[in-house]
């Protein structure tokens, strides 16, 4: 074995460009795979691991403390069926005024549970700012980690109840409360129930749920259980965006593995196949046919496993950073600790990358095993007849220039490599048609309504802490802001909660009234609503709800009913939020006042100048300027990196081919240059041998990218229950297509240029010196 040692590590110092291909493009595809894993490994299910890594509650449930004890509770969580239960806790719905939640946004009425620590047996909750609340006047709020901690002493004024300090600032994906106070302080909050969370063995669908849930309150006294709620409804509820995202990361996840592993076996086959002549060699100089694969099987395995370890790390550093680019925005809560590389995923790169390298290595060093010395040292040169010499006769008594005549038969020289080459540079083009398409449906998706208005005024505004209210009433107000310099059109916007006649789910409904009542709402079927009766329901809400266009319901508040039907749906993934004109809203909410003005501006007119005049006019109104949809930021930014780094690995790809190419070739190029041919005739030769693999890679790849986008994107809209119209999906013209033609050219080119230059700079004795 030393003797196989020092001849693998000799042979590895003695090839070094082949040492530093196999390393460069382990480690490139290692790094790829890692990061394509881990998405796809995060994206597979991520509210499914938060949710584990949380143990969170699969129902949660509140109890009426008149009618059952703690300790009955206690004695129920022990029925058969339950894996784990924590609790009773006492439970306070507390009313705050407008100014007492402004700083942290929360709504005029919370829930607030009394609880000794975070963690427990169900719902461990991630403390990530602060500490707990221990004492009487402390308060931990249920606040995602985007928010800040420099809120901590900030303090909540409750009415007729204490006063609390937030301590500290947890995450429970759960949503089990919006705050938690110790429980000596719970009582001074007036609690009206007790709160049980439940984990069971079988919480696969809602009726097992229901049914085990049946079974803990059996024996509790009758209308003990006065609401629950079950986690698969949380699950439907959160997470909209990473839904989006998963169908698209995986398409990407599968295409990166492919890539990878095809050109690992590329690379490290076509190293061995080169290598015969030193195989040949070691045979003349008495080694065994199993020391001579153990050398090769060693020469290929240090740059290799050397690639895989740093191409893992590679791939951890650049997939953290990219977690948090992909998942960010309303639903970054839900990845906060759990969006990470999985174990697993390293483990396999670590070993399996590895393993690949040497299962492509086995193959063609067995067949180096049972060749002859002298046919081992001649098969990696030596011309063999009938191989690419028919086709490559017809090419030269076409009128190409020789050089390219040549070069268009050089891949049928070796079709096996070739193959695997064309194979990479197929996925490639199809990762560029794919991650084009989808770039185009998102700006399409982003930028729909985008011109509906510029600015938001908004009808409160915060100073000190306390909520200031406009000087104008509601009809002055808008009057007052068509009326600044580049306004064009005003619409006001009011929001009230309603209930549909049948269901149990509140629905809001949004009142509209002014220039534009379809804001940026895009309409994929039917009309915008005309009058009193009519109303406008988004995607989300016709399916969860089982109702289409032309359907009629009744909606009700209070002791207020209004007859409605539905006129047009248009592209919106809030499942609760319907819209009608001004009329129907005021019928059931007399008194109810715009929320928000939204104003289109002139063209030229400065979005910047026009909320300074806003403020100016009335400092009750908080004028913004829109922003951009963040989704679709997302989405492309992380498709185009993506692409990227596929296109880098399937250009490296290219650059190994032709670096095996040249060598295998040598003889031929200095045959060629002795009768005349110039280095940039060789240099063309050998890009052109490439180009044709290109040319037949954007052939075959674009139809596969096409149908990716056409398979991928309806997923994306369906994970969010969102209908897209047809000018967001039709995104293949002609044109686009003609420019993606040039994708696969572009990989092959880019990666045979450079060893085509220095094939082409080979001098006549360099290219024999070994013959």
């Amino acid at each position: 074995m030393r003797a196989v040692w020092h001849a693998a590590r000799a042979a590895v110092r003695r090839r070094r460009l082949q040492t530093l291909v196999i390393a460069l493009v382990t480690l490139t595809s290692t790094a790829a795979m890692v990061v394509a894993l881990g998405l796809s490994d995060a994206a597979s299910a991520p509210f499914d691991k938060a949710f584990g890594k949380q143990r969170g509650p699969h129902v949660v449930a509140a109890f009426d403390p008149d009618k059952v004890s703690d300790a009955q509770l206690t004695r129920a969580a022990r029925r058969p069926g339950v894996e784990a239960a924590a609790g009773p806790f006492a439970q306070a719905t507390v009313e705050l005024p407008g100014e007492g939640g402004m700083n942290f946004g929360l709504g005029s009425e919370i829930t607030v549970v009394g609880r000794a620590d975070p963690d427990g047996p169900v719902d461990r909750l991630d403390l990530w700012a602060g500490r707990w609340a221990t004492r009487p006047g402390e308060v931990v709020l249920n606040r995602d980690p985007g928010w800040t901690p420099d809120d901590l002493g900030k303090k909540i004024h409750v009415p007729q109840g204490p006063t609390l300090t937030v301590v500290g600032f947890a995450f429970d994906l759960s949503r089990t409360a919006d705050a938690w106070v110790a429980p000596g302080q719970i009582a001074a909050l007036h609690p009206t129930a007790t709160q049980m969370l439940f984990r069971f063995a079988d919480a696969s669908s809602e009726e097992r749920l229901r049914g085990q849930l049946a079974t803990v309150t059996e024996g509790l006294p009758a209308d003990a259980l006065t609401a629950s709620r079950s986690y698969l409804t949380l699950k439907h509820q959160v997470g909209g965006s990473a839904r989006a995202y998963t169908p698209y990361l995986m398409a990407f996840g599968i295409l990166g593995i492919a890539v990878a592993v095809l050109i690992i076996g590329n690379v490290v086959s076509g190293a061995v196949i080169s290598g015969f002549r030193h195989i040949g060699v070691l045979k003349a100089i008495g080694f065994t046919p199993g020391q001579v694969v153990a050398v090769h099987l060693t020469m290929i395995s240090v740059p290799a496993v050397l690639g895989c370890a740093l191409g893992t790390a590679l791939g951890n550093l650049l997939a953290q950073p990219f977690f948090e680019f992909v998942f960010m925005g309303p639903d970054a809560g839900v990845f906060h600790g759990s969006a990470s590389i999985a174990p697993w995923v390293n483990a396999v790169a670590l070993l399996g990358m590895p393993a690949v390298c040497l299962l492509a290595a086995f193959a063609p060093a067995v067949r180096a095993h049972r060749l002859s010395a002298a046919r081992a040292i001649s098969a990696g040169t030596a011309p063999r007849a009938g191989r690419a010499l028919g086709i490559q006769r017809r090419l030269a008594s076409s009128r190409l220039p020789r050089s390219v005549s040549l070069g268009m038969g050089l891949p049928f020289a070796r079709p096996g490599r070739s193959a695997l080459t064309l194979a990479a540079v197929v996925l490639g083009v199809t990762t560029v048609t794919f991650a084009t398409g989808l770039a185009t449906t998102m700006t399409r998706f982003g930028n729909a309504g985008q011109d509906a208005f510029q600015v938001t005024a908004y009808a409160f505004n915060v100073k000190d802490g306390k909520e200031i209210k406009p000087e104008h009433d509601d009809l002055r107000l808008q009057s007052l802001l068509r009326s600044l310099p580049g306004a064009l059109e005003v619409t006001a916007r009011a929001n009230t909660d309603v209930r549909m006649a049948g269901s149990a789910h509140e629905v809001e409904l949004e009142g509209r009234r002014g220039d534009r009542p379809q804001l940026d709402g895009v309409l994929t079927e039917g009309r915008w609503m005309r009058g009193t009766g009519e109303i406008v329901a988004g995607s989300a809400f016709l399916r969860q709800n089982r109702l289409q266009v032309g359907d009629r319901l009744v909606l009700e508040k209070g002791d207020r009913d209004e007859k409605a039907v539905v006129v047009g749906e248009f592209m919106e993934s809030n499942a609760r939020r319907i819209v009608a004109d001004w009329s129907t809203t005021t019928a059931l909410s007399p008194h109810e006042k715009p929320i928000a003005y939204h104003v289109k501006l002139r063209d030229g007119a400065d979005p910047a100048a026009y909320v300074r005049a806003a403020r100016a006019a009335d400092a009750g109104i908080n004028p913004t300027v829109d922003g951009s949809n963040s989704i679709t930021q997302t989405i492309v930014g992380s498709a185009s990196v993506l692409t990227l780094m596929l296109a880098v690995v399937a250009s490296l790809g290219v650059f190994n081919s032709v670096v095996l190419n040249t060598h295998d070739r040598r003889r031929d190029l200095g045959m060629l240059k002795s009768i005349g041919m110039t280095p940039w005739q060789v240099t063309v030769m050998t890009v052109t041998s490439m180009a044709v693999l290109g040319a037949l890679g954007s052939l075959l790849g674009i139809p596969l990218g096409v149908v990716g986008h056409q398979v991928v994107v309806p997923r994306m809209a369906e994970a969010v229950d969102l209908t897209l119209p047809s000018y967001m999906t039709d995104v293949w013209q002609v044109p686009a297509l003609s420019l993606l033609a040039l994708a696969g050219l572009a990989i092959a080119v880019l990666g045979a240029f450079v060893p085509a230059r220095r094939a082409g700079r080979l001098t006549v004795a360099e290219a024999l010196h070994s013959e």
